[in-house]
């Protein structure tokens, strides 16, 4: 049976780690605001490029020279998912390895690579699969356009290279700080957004140089975009899981410690009943002398 010394540590140290658990959830929820602040700003540009080229593709009549829309025999598939740095996020990390390793039996006939994005994905990827084609981690406390940049880059020109005909990006989709969905998108070759305004417009623009010129030269600066967003969706989700978790874990502290609490008053209550009835006992005992 436990001391009283050992239950009062157990409940300090409890106590602590409520205190830890408590300050996590609000660091979590000050970047998920900066997050979604983040968020809402580049929707309006997004959706106004999208929008646009969805008019072009409709005006156009030779969308097979605009290059990254060419579809190709698929014959190497690259796999981009995208996870957290850190931890603690309940299951936010471990869904986007679990639909990633779905992925890759999905792709079973074809030749796959990894490009995993975050530390956690790098860490577990790197260490079960051979062919990495390159990776990204540790930029997500300080998340900046330029990371987005230059990833979106490197798929573009793996692409266009020849060595990968199809890339998939899977991440974590930001619905609110409770729910978060596992989204698989691709990336390459370019597909039209299906929410786009995909009609021809009602006035016919003349485009110069032309509509396909224009495609090649804006849709790299969508998939920009796109990157860009996709990382702080799953920034978003990743602050909101961890959010919930830590709050979760605050509240089981607290129950724990009110056990413990109780437990402890049990114990030290039994134990001085003990000493009185051990004093009567001996009171009686020397009485009876």
């Amino acid at each position: 049976m436990a001391t009283l010394r050992e239950i009062r540590r157990r409940i300090s140290s409890v106590h602590g780690t409520q205190q830890i658990t408590k300050a996590m959830k609000m660091v979590s929820s000050v970047k998920l605001r900066y997050a979604q602040q983040a968020i809402v700003a580049i929707r309006p540009y997004a959706y106004e490029l999208r929008d646009i080229i969805a008019h072009l593709i409709a005006s156009s009549d030779d969308l097979e020279s605009v290059s990254l829309m060419t579809k190709k025999e698929i014959k190497n598939v690259l796999l981009v998912p995208i996870s957290g740095d850190r931890g603690l996020c309940g299951a936010f990390n471990s869904n986007i390895i679990r639909e990633t390793v779905r992925r890759i039996d999905h792709y079973s006939d074809y030749d796959i690579a990894l490009y995993p994005v975050g530390k956690k994905s790098v860490e577990f990827f790197s260490k079960r699969y051979s062919k990495i084609e390159g990776s990204m981690a540790g930029f997500f406390n300080d998340i900046e356009l330029q990371d987005g940049l230059k990833l979106s880059r490197a798929l573009i020109d793996l692409y266009e290279s020849g060595k990968y005909q199809k890339i998939e990006i899977i991440y974590n989709e930001f619905k609110s700080a409770i729910q978060q969905n596992i989204v698989m998108e691709q990336f390459l070759p370019f597909v039209e957004d299906e929410n786009a305004e995909a009609s021809k417009p009602a006035i016919d623009f003349i485009y110069e140089p032309g509509e396909e010129a224009i495609l090649n030269h804006v849709i790299p600066k969508h998939l920009n975009i796109q990157i860009w967003r996709m990382l702080l969706e799953s920034n978003a989700a990743e602050q909101g899981a961890r959010m919930t978790a830590m709050d979760s874990a605050t509240e089981n502290a607290n129950e724990l410690i009110s056990k413990l609490t109780l437990f402890y008053n049990r114990t030290r209550q039994a134990a001085i009943t003990k000493e009185l009835s051990e004093i009567v006992g001996g009171a009686e005992v020397l009485n009876e002398k």
